[in-house]
């Protein structure tokens, strides 16, 4: 079993920025456990090359209270800056860890992972978010396609009907992107987009004048497969056929490992914590965007972050 000052689950942005919070906090022996083989998986597999990756989040305006100087930028250049703020603070990261669960056990955590290994903490800290898991829609998808079916746009091809379904920024950008490669649909149930930036409206009115199709205000009913395509519903009553479809419709709070972990969720399924970001049991803390119901920004978590390592510097 090996033995830490605080463990720490999920190397995304809050996990990060509390393992080196609580470094600068003189907390010695900190471990980073991370179930994928890199940092800020969500980034790194949901975001486009190139895509802004914003400090504040929907007009929420942050002023950073820690260490880590982290200001509006981009993929790359967000992914470079965390991995370096490890290297400089020798932080111990172990990939391919994906947390099972965290048990409280003589005064001390056990954290286990899916892969056997046990580490022991005084403190321990749930990072894991929400959009690891993206959220897949209502009715079924044909299983005969399901390579055709994406939550990313990782696979998509120049020259294919794509349909891309949701409504926030992440749908937008995909749409715009997938726009000047191939026949492109948008759809979102609502007739508004109230949650995207300023910057995607502006693109996505540009977008819907240079060729972007859109489907809004409008459900989807069905999705069958027709021929090796994919046919889908409206509740219009229309049907189009798709050579694929892209999901952009958020993720899902991981309701089932916390319970797991003993921790209190409301009834949206978001993390009980106190001002300390503590949760209902003494030095179990939570941070990140599974505190919130719709979502929260990088600068919130880091503010977090700076909030947990100084309480757990205090106790020790």
């Amino acid at each position: 079993m090996q033995k830490y000052d605080v463990v720490i689950a999920g190397a995304g942005p809050g996990g990060i920025s509390s393992a080196i919070e609580c470094v600068k906090m003189g907390v010695k022996k900190v471990a980073l456990l991370e179930k994928t083989d890199g940092i800020l998986a969500m980034i790194r597999e949901y975001y486009k090359a190139g895509k802004r990756v914003d400090k504040d989040y929907k007009g929420q305006v942050v002023d950073l209270k820690g260490h880590i100087p982290f200001t509006d930028s981009n993929k790359e250049a967000t992914i470079e800056l965390f991995m370096n703020l490890l290297k400089e603070n020798n932080i111990e990261v172990f990939y391919n860890h994906e947390v099972d669960r965290i048990s409280k056990e003589n005064n001390s955590f056990i954290t286990r992972t899916t892969n056997n290994d046990v580490f022991q903490s005084q403190f321990a800290i749930v990072g894991i978010g929400k959009m690891g898991k993206p959220n897949k829609p209502s009715y079924p998808l044909p299983m005969s396609l399901r390579k055709k079916i994406n939550f990313n746009i990782n696979d998509c091809v120049a020259g294919e009907k794509i349909l891309v379904v949701g409504g926030g920024n992440s749908a937008v950008e995909y749409a715009i992107h997938l726009a000047g490669m191939a026949t492109t649909t948008l759809n979102y149930r609502r007739k508004e987009f109230t949650r995207i930036n300023d910057e995607n409206a502006r693109e996505l009115e540009k977008s819907l004048q240079n060729g972007l199709e859109s489907k809004f205000g409008i459900d989807i009913i069905s999705v069958v497969d027709d021929n090796s395509q994919l046919k889908v519903t409206f509740s219009d009553e229309s049907t189009q056929v798709f050579d694929r479809i892209v999901y952009a419709i958020g993720g899902v709070a991981p309701v089932d490992f916390l319970k797991k972990c003993g921790i209190q969720v409301d009834s949206n399924g978001c993390a009980l914590c106190n001002e300390h970001k503590e949760s209902n049991i003494s030095n179990l803390f939570v941070v990140g965007d599974i505190l919130f119901k719709n979502g929260g920004s990088i600068g919130l978590s880091m503010n977090d972050s700076y909030v947990i390592a100084t309480t757990i510097a205090e106790r020790l």
